[in-house]
């Protein structure tokens, strides 16, 4: 009885599925390592209910159609819908606190994911692969060049450990402003513990060796500042 599922369509499906958990799961890993809101599980998922689309928009209806003449269906609809209805999703990724704005990286990876998926569904694999590979590049090698050109830029980071932090953010960003000193990005940590501790990475340009040492004791005078490097 269960062999009777196993014919040509069923492996080509299966093979289509197969391939978008390992490509779609890839870029997934990527952005877990990193540590993102939206990881492996979230990319291979997204990926796969794409490809399922696909397959659904392929094959799904193929009994309706060959039963009814008069019937008209266009395979592009569904997959319209997956590409519209996956910017909630990642919007979901995008976090504005402040001057930082976070996560837009991970919201287009998430789109792209589900490109990847529905042109596996439908069997551009090349295509895939390739996409897989260039967005790869894009996330681990392009990165490593961004960081290398901040360096040549003079972009400097500062790290605050903050325990049972009392002080806004607004107080932090205050405090670097008066100094003159353009904020170039700010990302936000939590690390629980014993003690509950934030992590503030602060990116600043345009700052001289002096400023940062003035700077380092304004915000050491900071209530609940531990750690500054």
């Amino acid at each position: 009885m269960i062999f009777e599922f196993i014919n040509q369509d069923f492996i080509i499906m299966s093979s289509r599925i197969l391939i978008s958990v390992v490509l779609c799961g890839a870029i997934g890993l990527e952005r877990e390592i990193k540590q993102h809101a939206a990881g492996f599980r979230t990319h291979l998922l997204v990926g796969v209910g794409s490809c399922l689309m696909m397959l659904l928009s392929l094959y799904g209806f193929e009994p309706y159609l060959n039963d009814h003449d008069n019937i008209r269906f266009d395979p592009a609809r569904i997959p319209s819908y997956v590409i519209s209805g996956i910017g909630f999703l990642g919007a979901g990724t995008i976090l504005v606190k402040g001057v930082s704005i976070r996560g837009l990286t991970t919201a287009a990876s998430i789109w792209v994911v589900s490109g990847i998926g529905l042109i596996i569904g439908i069997g551009m694999y090349g295509p895939a692969i390739l996409a897989t590979i260039l967005v790869l590049l894009n996330l681990v090698v392009l990165n490593w060049v961004e960081r290398r050109l901040e360096r040549k830029k003079g972009v400097k980071s500062i790290h605050l450990d903050i325990h049972e932090m009392n002080a806004p953010l607004e107080t932090i960003v205050s405090i670097i402003e008066r100094e003159n000193i353009h904020i170039r990005d700010i990302r936000v940590k939590k690390h629980s513990g014993k003690r509950v501790t934030t992590e503030f990475i602060i990116k600043i340009t345009n700052i001289t060796t002096p400023q940062k040492v003035q700077l380092i004791e304004k915000l050491m005078e900071i209530e609940g500042v531990k750690e500054i490097s």
